[in-house]
């Protein structure tokens, strides 16, 4: 790791923390659907915990994000309830979408969480729409959008890059490149060495940094949300990382090599984190081994709690599926930021 000195001991020793809440949480959803308890596809972010942990660490419960279906990291960071996550993954009404949504839909205003969505590169749109809303208020507030290798190709992601820069809203896009859109390696489908290239073409900054190092997204990303705050516009972020786990649970993996996966293994983002806290901020091995306890415990009490809460009625079915005054809703028209 980079920079360490740069960062002091608490905010460090905070991200590291996170990090374990994120992988355990991950750890326990697989389990859940081992045993039959999830009701949807699990993607888990085992491995890609330093992104969201590195880049949430800017965001105050103003500021927004937008997630993808790989999304449980970025919720988690953002600060939303873990009981309410295992709540919605188990079907439960006590879920963040009272159980209907499942892990793809989990979304939570309340912390500036706009959602994970189950189209892939549907999130950057909408963080471009809402950082045009904040534009507009004239807020210092920013956005920050995660998606995956796969959503770069991704028309959307072109049309509200190009959009963000003329109108140099306050968002951050953050490419985490974990190396495949479900089985396709990404050089497959990038003729360009670094997906930040591709912010040249846009006339924005364009950064790729070690997505496993925690410290060092944490300076990007400080310097991208500064930029934002300061009205000089939108960043684009690729994190070169790697999604440990398979595309979701149950596969086969067949398209990559075990030794490809063990290599990354050996870069893992906590255990890395953990290694400076021991060696530069004199942290010791006891203190980390408190907080993992201290994060089991949390995660295991929400889990369980979740387990007890009930499921949906079969009378609740029609409900939270269409506003019937919807059509009644005045539409404002705005000026675009000068």
């Amino acid at each position: 790791m980079n920079n360490s000195q740069k960062l002091d001991k608490n905010s460090l020793l905070d991200m590291y923390r996170l990090m374990v809440r994120i992988r355990l949480f991950e750890e326990e959803a697989i389990e859940l659907a081992k045993a039959g308890l999830s009701r949807a596809v699990v993607h888990t972010y085992v491995g890609q915990e330093a992104v969201a942990a590195g880049a949430c660490a800017h965001l105050s419960r103003k500021d927004y994000i937008t997630s993808t279906h790989r999304g449980h990291g970025h919720c988690i960071a953002k600060g939303a309830d873990l009981r309410k996550m295992f709540a919605e993954l188990m079907g439960r009404e006590t879920g963040y979408c009272k159980g209907k949504g499942g892990s793809m839909h989990i979304a939570d205003l309340d912390t500036g969480n706009l959602g994970a969505n189950g189209i892939v590169g549907g999130g950057i749109p909408l963080a471009t729409g809402a950082a045009l809303g904040l534009s507009i208020r004239k807020s210092t507030n920013v956005v920050i959008s995660f998606f995956g290798d796969g959503a770069a190709n991704q028309g959307a992601f072109h049309e509200a890059v190009n959009l963000a820069s003329v109108w140099k809203l306050p968002v951050v896009f953050v490419c985490e490149n974990n190396k495949y859109g479900i089985s396709t390696h990404y050089r497959k489908a990038f003729n360009i060495e670094y997906i930040s290239d591709r912010a040249k073409a846009y006339g924005i900054p364009g950064v790729t940094v070690d997505g496993n190092d925690v410290i060092e997204v944490h300076k990007a990303l400080g310097e991208a949300v500064a930029r934002c705050r300061e009205g000089q516009g939108p960043t684009l972020i690729e994190a070169d990382t790697y999604r440990l786990s398979g595309h979701y649970f149950g596969d086969n993996e067949n398209y990559r090599l075990r030794e490809e996966v063990d290599t990354w293994k050996q870069k893992d983002p906590i255990s890395r984190c953990a290694e400076v806290l021991v060696s530069d901020y004199d942290v010791t091995k006891v203190e980390l081994d408190h907080i993992y306890q201290a994060e089991a415990a949390r995660v295991s009490e929400a889990s369980e709690t979740a387990k007890k809460d009930p499921e949906p009625k079969s009378t609740d079915m029609t409900e939270d599926l269409y506003d019937p005054n919807f059509a009644d809703i005045k539409w404002v028209a705005f000026e675009r930021p000068a």
